[in-house]
């Protein structure tokens, strides 16, 4: 069997906020019994919502597609204000599962608006992330901008009183590089105390810089529809590796990419449970003769409460 080396990056995988959301659809479960109505998908992840489906949570892209009297659970990417209002003038039982990172960059927003300054998001418009975040604001209250070529066409009612917020999950350098082309032409702009890019999105990034070069394949495993994984794909190309893919499992591995490779890096984004991540290994193991190498950049100890309905007496 052909050697195969495989790097694999530590952190990887679930974040706080992800192991948060699906805990308190297990636990909307337990309390409440089947089913549990979910708004949007809980988190980026296919295998992740299957199996909470088997468990009796019901995933829809709407308020107005649950009952009112069954409980719902918004997603751990937040929602806009006008959602958890509707579902209060339903008397409906509802669930926040929104991340608490996500919940910081709203009141940041609100703090901003309050002090009557207009307010750029940095984020990709469309990602449900972006449409909670604008959401907590009247409409128009939020401008969004996606590239550096949209700062220098942004034309704000008064460039001196300008703040920013950010998407938790872009990609860390492409972002310092719209808020540098921001802070140029805005030099008054008001910056986030402290960064918006989440703790697991920075340290997954970086793993995977450190990995790159020494790697030909990267595979990142994740969903299309996850922003933090996709940005691992962009991360690890700009990094030095020659070949960077995104899938959702082994299942989607091409083998014809293994054929030049002798080194490939592994990561999960932030969505993706270990169970994938193993999944590959045992692929590549039975394929090649492989030595599994971890690449530890950080140690993550960050753990998110429950909300207090939720807590068990």
């Amino acid at each position: 069997m052909k050697p195969l080396t495989i790097l694999l990056a530590a952190p990887r995988g679930f974040c706080a906020g992800v192991d948060r959301a699906i805990q308190i659809v297990e636990e909307a479960l337990a309390k409440w019994g089947a089913p549990v109505y979910v708004r949007h998908e809980i988190v980026h992840n296919e295998h992740v919502v299957s199996r909470l489906e088997q468990m009796g949570a019901v995933f829809v892209e709407e308020l107005d597609a649950c009952p009112d009297d069954r409980p719902v659970v918004f997603s751990a990417h937040g929602v806009p204000k006008s959602v958890p209002a509707a579902a209060a003038a339903r008397e409906m039982v509802y669930v926040d599962a929104t991340c608490p990172l996500v919940s910081k960059v709203h009141v940041e927003a609100q703090r901003h608006h309050k002090a009557g300054r207009e307010i750029i998001l940095i984020g990709h418009a469309g990602h449900p992330e972006v449409i909670g975040t604008m959401g907590q604001l009247p409409d128009g209250g939020v401008a969004l901008i996606e590239t550096v070529e949209d700062v220098a066409t942004y034309q704000p009612q008064d460039p001196d009183n300008l703040s920013f917020v950010t998407q938790t999950t872009l990609s860390v350098d492409d972002t310092a590089e719209i808020v540098a082309a921001l802070q140029q032409r805005f030099p008054s702009i008001s910056v986030p105390h402290k960064e918006d890019i989440c703790y697991a999105t920075t340290n997954r990034q970086e793993a995977v810089k450190e990995m790159a070069r020494r790697a030909e394949l990267f595979l990142v495993i994740g969903a299309e529809t996850s922003s933090n994984s996709k940005r691992l794909v962009d991360v690890a190309l700009r990094a030095g590796s020659q070949d960077a893919r995104l899938i959702a499992s082994a299942e989607n591995i091409d083998w014809t990419w293994f054929d030049d490779v002798e080194t490939l890096g592994l990561t999960a984004g932030a969505s993706a449970p270990e169970d994938l991540v193993q999944g590959v290994i045992a692929a590549c193991r039975a394929r090649f003769e492989i030595q599994v190498e971890e690449v530890t950049t950080a140690t993550e100890s960050v753990v998110f409460k429950l909300p207090r309905v939720l807590e068990r007496t």
